[in-house]
């Protein structure tokens, strides 16, 4: 399997692991399974001790974590120089990171305050845009970039609210930054993952809700779990997907088909 995915050795970076249950910690440990090198990202000082703590109870190595906070070009160009002198090469970047204000979140969405639309798409839209553009330059073998969304993001889900319009945002610019980082055989796709009980997850009001109602009515009947999320992500991340670029792709027991 290793000889298909061809991803033994990779250095891939993954941004957003905040503790076990993260999609991007099912994506870390399918990394680690294919036998990539992967290389983590942190924002906040309690984000880099679980992180620490995850890849000790794990056994996996821990020489490779670095501070990021995406909402400042500074830290971003810092992140990534230093990634760059460490490995060299990058591979493939596993974008997971979307915020915004818990006060934005509840309540009717035409409330939403002026400051907090503008930080929400901040950091889940604009965020991938800029590691994008820090990332390239030492992605000078070809690379996957995949981000997480999830359907808030085409429809109006009840209580995504303002996480849907970052999401739309986030969505629109994968097939922007497609088209441009083509020409370097940069690849980005998103994966819009089914409702999986995560730390973000749980500032979606209305998430239990969703839970049930994916349970109820997806061609599965079944909600998606995080390894399923990261094995797919592994794909997308693969040279199995070598030929798709601008994507969404689902991974939600199939709840995105139904009118």
């Amino acid at each position: 399997m290793e000889d298909i995915l061809k991803l033994k050795g990779k250095n891939i970076v993954v941004m957003g692991v905040a503790n076990e249950r993260s999609l991007a910690w099912g994506v870390a440990e399918a990394l680690y399974k294919a036998g990539a090198n992967v290389i983590y990202t942190y924002r906040l000082e309690r984000s880099l001790g679980k992180i620490t703590k995850l890849l000790e109870k794990n056994n996996y190595p821990s020489e490779y974590i670095f501070h990021c906070d995406v909402n400042n070009d500074d830290s971003i160009r810092k992140a990534f120089k230093d990634i760059g002198e460490k490995v060299g090469v990058i591979h493939g970047l596993v974008h997971s990171i979307a915020y915004a204000h818990a006060e934005d979140l509840k309540g009717d969405f035409v409330e939403t305050s002026r400051d907090g639309y503008a930080f929400a798409q901040d950091t889940s839209a604009y965020s991938l845009i800029a590691v994008a553009r820090e990332a390239r330059q030492y992605m000078t073998e070809g690379a996957s970039i995949v981000t997480m969304t999830y359907l808030g993001a085409e429809r109006a889900v009840e209580g995504y609210n303002l996480m849907g319009v970052a999401k739309a945002s986030l969505e629109a610019s994968v097939k922007y930054l497609a088209l441009d980082l083509g020409k370097d055989n940069i690849r980005v796709n998103a994966v819009s993952a089914g409702a999986v009980r995560t730390l973000a997850a749980k500032g979606i009001p209305a998430f239990n809700t969703i839970l049930h109602h994916i349970e109820e009515k997806s061609p599965l009947k079944r909600n998606v779990t995080q390894e399923e999320v990261g094995d797919m992500t592994l794909v997308i991340l693969s040279h199995l997907s070598r030929g798709v670029t601008g994507e969404i792709i689902y991974v939600d027991s199939g709840y995105n088909i139904l009118g």
